[in-house]
């Protein structure tokens, strides 16, 4: 099994005609992601690389019996067309572009909580079931099928990690983009039942950074509920207090709220092992394989 995203994803592309949804869907379709359809309004009737593009994710939807989308817009549509795939019941949905509106993201947040429908991102590298299918713009290359799970806020941090891995005869499970904005769709705590339920996943990855408090209640999950070994990553630990640093939530506040330390704490107080970089993450997932088997 995978998480999310496999072989029987049936996927749509809002954004198909643009030039990164164009040249992604050619990435995606080379993988051997099954693109069932694309979306642009006004372009309904072309096809893009053999994929027939609709007006609507609704007509989308109907046409092909997708059951996801990846949104490749600019920030400032991504509303209207997480709004129209959630009218459209689509049940993941998987959102691109950095620098969204908070607002615009907090309605699409809790309007996405009142459908049970999952929502991705923003600012997230995409889904990726190695082997099996991918949405989103990762370079697929060095991910390797196998059976550790990540999900990361920090694209980059999660190329290094898995490069890593895949050098060293370790593969992933699924590994999830759960993007760096203030007002994430999904967060580690809805995503870690998926990798502990999930028998293909021996191990998980979290990479996390400063801000929020998104570390510190996956690690209330993890106590009560992990069985699986989870090892952390915090990246910013050199960041000063009250100045957000790349992402739009790694920001420490000035009473140390969000710091590196206090997600450190918690995520040890639950059980976790703790790295120090992304080599260290991968040292450690090695001992611990070695000790399952």
């Amino acid at each position: 099994m995978s998480i999310i995203i496999d072989e029987k994803t049936r996927l749509i592309v809002q954004g198909i005609t643009g030039r990164e949804g164009t040249f992604h869907t050619e990435q995606m379709l080379a993988y051997g992601t099954n693109v069932v359809a694309g979306v642009t309004p006004g372009k309904g009737g072309q096809t893009v690389l053999g994929v027939p593009v609709f007006d609507t994710v609704k007509e989308a939807v109907e046409a092909t019996d997708a059951n996801a989308t990846v949104i490749f817009v600019p920030a400032k549509h991504t509303q209207a067309s997480v709004f129209e795939a959630l009218d459209a019941n689509v049940p993941a949905i998987l959102t691109i572009a950095e620098h969204v509106p908070a607002h615009d993201m907090m309605s699409c947040y809790h309007l996405a909580r009142m459908k049970g429908i999952r929502l991705f991102g923003p600012n997230s590298f995409g889904i990726i079931s190695p082997g099996k299918s991918k949405a989103g713009f990762m370079a697929h290359s060095i991910f390797s099928p196998g059976s550790v799970g990540i999900m990361s806020r920090s694209a980059t941090n999660c190329y290094e990690t898995v490069f890593m891995m895949t050098n060293a005869g370790i593969g992933q499970s699924t590994c999830v983009g759960v993007g760096g904005d203030m007002i994430p769709g999904a967060t580690f705590i809805d995503l870690l039942p998926d990798f502990e339920n999930d028998p293909e996943t021996a191990a998980v990855v979290i990479i996390g950074e400063i801000g929020g408090s998104e570390e510190e209640l996956a690690a209330e999950y993890i106590r009560k509920n992990m069985t699986k070994p989870v090892v952390a990553l915090i990246a910013g630990k050199n960041a000063p207090k009250g100045k957000s640093m790349g992402h739009a939530g790694a920001i420490v506040s000035a009473d140390g709220t969000g710091s590196a330390e206090n997600k450190e704490n918690a995520l040890r107080a639950a059980g976790c092992h703790i790295a120090e970089s992304t080599v260290h993450i991968v040292d450690i997932i090695t001992a611990t394989l070695k000790e399952a088997n």
